[in-house]
């Protein structure tokens, strides 16, 4: 429990002691003179399963809470949801706790569209391959279909979990042109971008999920991993000379967002930009 003057907030997740999302919403809250409380809440640490987590948070003063690995999908069925998209994507980050219940949002989608924004602007995303199609990779991919992409190439080992989302994203975007496989390397052929949504390249999972003579002619790279942000991945792809994205951009703007919904409350981004910079380095 916590005081009336503290915004009292949560992340739900399995492997989450890593997170910096508590430095964030910290950093993010002392720019606007509050104090806020955010827990990392382990269910099976805390000897309960999800529901019995969430259903606590419910009901024990709780603003909302962050949802992370690998209960995105699972919390979906129990909110409102009220973007079309993220209804379709049927994952969610980011809850609200209101009066009337608890409302959904997908801020690993929206964060995914602003962090590219911040580096491409308003350039076409031309056909993508994007490979890992796990929940970052849902929001991604719904991402893309936002921000126009005419084709995404999905490719996952497990070649079901791909058909899954591609038939999701056909119904939700039909406009964009939707295909699988297997084979990285023999879908990346005249893609404009590449976009890595698998833990390889992760601190414990080095390597890259693309050699880089498999990058030529591609113009730019998203990788979701963020530890380190300099992955084999992204470094290959600046050695090519494509413009990169890192994983660090989306961690920081699905937090924004986030601050946003669970505050209202403006930021001084490159403040709070600088600001969790400097913490990293510390």
């Amino acid at each position: 429990m916590t005081d009336s003057d503290t915004l009292l907030l949560g992340l739900i997740g399995d492997n989450i002691a890593r997170s910096r999302a508590p430095v964030l919403h910290r950093l993010a809250g002392a720019q606007n003179g509050i104090a806020v409380q955010y827990d990392r809440l382990v269910p099976r640490d805390l000897g309960e399963d999800f529901e019995q987590v969430f259903d606590r948070c419910a009901a024990g003063g709780y603003r909302g809470i962050n949802v992370t690995y690998p209960y995105k999908e699972r919390v979906t069925a129990r909110l409102r949801v009220d973007d079309p998209l993220v209804q379709a994507m049927g994952a969610c980050n980011t809850v609200i706790f209101e009066p009337d219940g608890p409302r959904g949002f997908n801020t690993d989608f929206s964060g995914f569209i602003a962090a590219y924004e911040r580096v491409r602007g308003k350039a076409p995303t031309g056909p993508v391959l994007m490979i890992g199609t796990g929940g970052v990779g849902r929001a991604v991919a719904f991402g893309l279909a936002r921000l126009g992409a005419p084709e995404l190439r999905l490719v996952d080992r497990d070649l079901a979990k791909a058909e899954a989302l591609a038939e999701a994203l056909r119904e939700a975007a039909p406009e964009m042109k939707v295909v699988t496989g297997t084979d990285a390397t023999a879908l990346a052929a005249g893609a404009g971008g590449l976009v890595n949504c698998t833990p390889v390249g992760m601190v414990g999972y080095e390597g890259t999920p693309l050699p880089r003579a498999a990058m030529a002619g591609a113009v730019w790279a998203f990788d979701a991993v963020y530890t380190p942000v300099d992955t084999q991945f992204l470094t290959d792809a600046g050695a090519e000379g494509l413009d990169i994205i890192s994983g660090w951009e989306l961690f920081f703007y699905q937090g924004v967002h986030a601050w946003a919904h669970f505050a209202g409350l403006p930021l001084d981004e490159p403040a709070l930009r600088a600001a969790l910079q400097a913490e990293d380095a510390a």
